[in-house]
């Protein structure tokens, strides 16, 4: 398995509107519920089912279908557990959390590449690939609930 985390500031300088917890938890939450607009190549995502702490989804992106339990522990962390697969295997974790520089969210994956050996050049390769696209993933994610605070939406 291959794993990576990395935290982000949500409120850089500069950066308008400035988005509290409450606004970025609300918005992970949406994106959860419905990633189409949030993540770049998310082609699909709908809810199959429901559950106090959360719910399962299935989605397909850049072509790939699978399910995912989403665990939702409010307000600061949206977890998600890809299930009934062993080619997509792994899981995502987004969380909310203050920092001395201000509010940040971080996210971790824990994913396997099928068919690359775990410590080779090829994981490497696929690693640097998966990290650039999870942190288009979070910035597309902030400009999402961004601009919804600024339309008064969250």
């Amino acid at each position: 398995m291959y794993a990576l985390a990395a935290s982000v500031a949500v409120n850089p300088e500069g950066t308008l509107p400035r988005l509290s917890q409450d606004q970025v938890w609300h918005g992970l939450v949406m994106k959860a519920e419905n990633a189409v607009p949030f993540v770049p190549g998310m082609e699909s995502c709908v809810v199959i089912e429901r559950y106090d702490d959360g719910f399962l989804r299935e989605v397909v992106l850049r072509g790939d279908r699978f399910r995912e339990r989403i665990t939702l522990t409010a307000p600061v962390q949206v977890h998600f557990l890809r299930v009934g697969t062993t080619d997509h295997a792994g899981w995502v974790a987004n969380v909310i959390s203050e920092s001395a520089s201000g509010l940040l969210l971080t996210f971790t994956f824990n994913t396997n590449f099928p068919g690359v050996a775990p410590g080779s050049p090829e994981e490497a390769t696929a690693g640097a690939a998966m990290r650039t696209s999870y942190m288009g993933a979070v910035a597309a994610t902030l400009a999402m609930v961004r601009r919804l605070a600024g339309e008064g939406k969250l």
